[in-house]
């Protein structure tokens, strides 16, 4: 026999199921507490496992990016043109000034492990082999780019670490960038790790390269040894009373490297807080929850008329209106309403918003395709190969997206002109410290870093190609000023490009695309003019351009 809802449910007043909703809900409550006080240390447990090797893995990403950056700065000076020739003079005096302040040393070896140069020493200082030559030569046998163990170093006296590049030239058969222990140590934090908690770095051979917190292991010390033959999957924990009493120990791979990451501390500390604040949170519960039941009837009454009017506001904003909030006699009500009419207003400025974003997404997607497609047409016309059909075109669309990228950290609102040009000379590393950059920075449009980006790039890669930055010695000035001419009320603005210093230029046979991005599509893109004039000394670049079609009002 079916039991209708109504005598399950009669009707009465709020207040009346406010109370009975109290008394149902406090039960089931109560039960629920004592069973979740037995199982939360287990729970949290769990949690902090979890947690702790999460730890360990922003660690390990952390010691990562540090030896990542090393060995591109490997890869970066083994292309180097006077490693390639053979000028291991200024190939030393270069790698040392741009290494300056970092900490960091570079040592060139041939393939018996014999110094052929050591930044750390004066050019020219009589070298002895490396220090660490067992692990060279486990680089050398690999043939890939290897982190070495901790070891003091001969020079320093330091307990130091190696990042060695084989090459498969001679003489110089690696290269090895080489920093001390105790620069890496800045990376190996406990901060955001409970109070008596511990980190460190251990190598290969199960000794600690870097550490901090409360266990102060020094480098070069041995880690636990019967802690380690534990640690073989990429991540884990370990945990036994037996070595270590009351203690969590949380461990991660570093990805692609011989070296691993350890974070481990006392239990209790962990958990004690968050342990409390459960039951803080139980108790208070459950006193809110005995008053609630008492004040329900009582509040009823007051609520019965707000909870109409306010799902009134509620109905006419679902529908898209901008409601008007309205007065009751309950205070949080009344916030609720006023919540509720900012809310429906918000909601209209939201779409209007939206519309206005999606226009623009819209504008700006047509607008860079179309650059990236005449781009890679004017390429493809000029291009002898495949090959060197997407080369250019990586090229190209590199600069463009370093462009992009500073337009998108800035909202699409335009970018510092400095900035604009330091983002793009980042990317020749090798030269920037032969390039005189000056003038007075101002912020440019969104379109104009897009143009402006394209020509900067285009003009260094053609000098580090075959123009002043191709050479050691060669100089590269760029600048821009305010300029006035007679004829032309408009602001103008002068750029120039000039080189010196590098080899003899010649005058191109024929125009190819980059002349087109530097002359042509510059020129247009700022309503100016420019004039290259490719002297034998070196090439120079001017433009002049509309200030207003340039800088952001």
């Amino acid at each position: 026999m079916r039991i209708s809802a109504r005598r399950l449910f009669p009707k009465a007043s709020i207040g009346t199921y406010l109370v009975a909703m109290a008394v149902a809900i406090a039960l089931p409550i109560f039960v629920f507490v004592a069973l979740l006080l037995l199982q939360l240390e287990d729970n949290q447990r769990s949690t902090l496992k979890r947690e702790t090797v999460q730890d360990a893995v922003a660690l390990s990403r952390t010691i990562d990016r540090q030896l990542q950056d090393m060995a591109t700065t490997l890869r970066l000076l083994s292309t180097s043109p006077e490693l390639e020739s053979g000028n291991y003079a200024a190939f030393h005096q270069r790698t040392e000034t741009a290494l300056r302040g970092n900490s960091l040393y570079v040592i060139a070896v041939d393939r018996s492990g014999q110094q052929l140069l050591n930044t750390r020493q004066d050019f020219g200082t009589p070298l002895g082999k490396a220090a660490n030559i067992v692990d060279f030569e486990a680089a050398m046998h690999s043939g890939r780019i290897e982190a070495s163990d901790i070891f003091k170093g001969t020079a320093s006296g330091e307990w130091i670490y190696n990042v060695t590049l084989p090459r498969d030239e001679d003489p110089v058969a690696a290269l090895i960038i080489t920093q001390s222990a105790a620069d890496l140590a800045k990376q190996v934090t406990t901060e955001g790790l409970a109070n008596g908690w511990s980190a460190a770095v251990i190598d290969q051979g199960g000794h600690v390269v870097a550490s901090s917190g409360p266990a102060n292991l020094d480098p070069g010390s041995a880690f636990n040894p019967r802690i380690l033959p534990a640690l073989v999957a990429s991540r884990g924990v370990f945990e036994d009373d037996r070595i270590l009493p009351n203690t969590l120990l949380g461990y991660a791979q570093i990805p692609g490297w011989s070296w691993k990451t350890v974070i481990w501390g006392p239990i209790a500390t962990a958990q004690s807080s968050i342990l409390s604040t459960w039951r803080f949170l139980l108790i208070g519960g459950g006193a809110l929850l005995l008053i609630a039941v008492l004040a329900a009837y009582a509040v009823a009454k007051q609520v019965r008329s707000t909870i109409r009017e306010i799902a009134d506001m509620a109905a006419s904003m679902g529908e898209g209106h901008i409601v008007s909030p309205v007065e009751t006699s309950v205070i949080e009500a009344n916030q609720v309403a006023v919540a509720l009419s900012n809310a429906s207003f918000d909601r209209s400025q939201t779409e209007d918003r939206l519309h206005f974003v999606l226009h623009e997404l819209v504008h700006r997607t047509k607008n860079l395709l179309t650059l990236v497609q005449a781009m890679m047409r004017q390429i493809a016309k000029q291009s002898d190969s495949v090959d060197a059909f997407q080369a250019a075109v990586a090229d190209r669309i590199e600069g463009l997206a370093r462009s992009i990228e500073l337009l998108a950290r800035e909202q699409w609102s335009g970018a510092s002109l400095r900035r604009v040009v330091d983002i793009h000379l980042e990317a020749f590393p090798q030269s920037r410290e032969q390039i005189d950059v000056s003038g007075e920075d101002f912020v440019l449009k969104p379109e104009a870093v897009q143009n402006f980006g394209l020509a900067l790039h285009e003009l260094a890669t053609n000098s580090v190609k075959y123009g002043a930055l191709s050479v050691p010695q060669g100089r590269v000035r760029f600048e821009w000023r305010d300029w006035q001419e007679e004829d032309r009320p408009d602001a103008m603005l002068r750029f120039i490009w000039e080189e010196s210093g590098g080899p003899r230029v010649e005058t191109p046979s024929r125009s190819g695309f980059g002349t087109t991005v530097i002359k042509t599509h510059a020129a247009a893109a700022f309503r100016g003019t420019v004039e290259i004039d490719f002297r034998p000394e070196g090439l120079v670049w001017v433009m002049m351009a509309q200030r207003d079609t340039l800088a952001r009002e």
